[in-house]
């Protein structure tokens, strides 16, 4: 039993990491908390639902559409709307993140109603036996192996591109980048597209293990952010580590305690971080 509540933590720990991934490099390279993140996770899923309901879409495929839809409305977003006080003190960033959010679930609750929807898919409960031991689902393994799949190919844009350069040179000191050419605003709009992007496929395996309405994003902002702080800015293996540490942790304690103590036990961990380790787990020392 202890083996199988490790292992489901451990495959919903991959999907908390994708859920943060967008947030934190956002966050690390423009130095904005998007409180808004949890909505485009709840838009990506409702992408995914439509296509499905309307299309037959297989899910699966569908990520390429979440993603791109995503990362187009992340970078025009940032560019004409946050790009406006991207140099205001962070009050103003996090008044700005709130209204989008707020603009974002309002919209999707009239568009498509308060009901919680789920895609209904074949293979949705489909499981293999590991030695009989413990069982895998097939989806949760997915959503795992999606995001190291996508970390990596972050990983690879930020150290082997230039695009990437021009990320961690405008992330690390802004005025050198501009002195060096980079364009900054081009820059924070593909830096936040592909952060939008990221929530995007989180949203569409979401849709998949979970049911879905339109007020879920605050929660999902909420762990997202749990995750950021306990991996640790400034490096992609942060949400990874951070992910896999709160989805364990949470297995073992609703296991121990019950599913209604999930977020308390998600709060109390990030209460415990920034006690112990403000910088988390991969953000070095102070």
């Amino acid at each position: 039993m202890l083996l199988q509540v490790i292992i489901n933590g451990i495959l919903k720990g991959g999907l908390y990491a994708l859920m943060a991934l967008g947030m934190s490099l956002i966050w690390g390279v423009m130095d904005i908390i998007n409180i808004a993140h949890g909505s485009f996770i709840m838009l990506g899923a409702f992408c995914t639902f439509w296509l499905f309901e309307y299309f037959k879409l297989d899910p699966i495929l569908s990520l390429v559409f979440s993603i791109s839809s995503m990362f187009f409305l992340g970078y025009f977003i940032q560019k004409y709307i946050i790009n406006l006080v991207i140099r205001a003190v962070i009050f103003i960033t996090l008044i700005l993140a709130f209204g989008i959010e707020i603009f974002i679930n309002n919209f999707a609750l009239v568009l498509w109603t308060a009901d919680v929807r789920k895609v209904q898919v074949p293979y949705g409960a489909a499981n293999f036996s590991l030695g009989g031991l413990a069982t895998i689902p097939f989806m949760r393994l997915f959503a795992f192996i999606l995001a190291i799949i996508i970390t990596t190919i972050f990983f690879i844009i930020l150290n082997k591109t230039k695009l990437g350069r021009s990320i961690r040179a405008t992330a690390q000191d802004l005025d050198a980048a501009r002195l060096a050419g980079v364009d900054v605003a081009k820059t924070y709009s593909l830096t936040f597209g592909f952060g939008v992007a990221a929530a995007g496929a989180a949203g569409t395996l979401w849709s998949l293990l979970f049911p879905i309405n339109p007020m879920m994003g605050g929660v999902l902002t909420l762990k997202s952010f749990v995750v950021v702080i306990i991996g640790g800015l400034g490096t992609m293996l942060g949400p990874i580590i951070g992910g896999l540490t709160l989805g364990v942790v949470e297995a073992l304690g609703t296991n121990w305690f019950g599913q209604s103590f999930e977020n308390l036990i998600s709060f109390s961990i990030l209460v415990l971080v920034l006690i112990i380790r403000p910088r988390g787990i991969l953000g070095g020392s102070e």
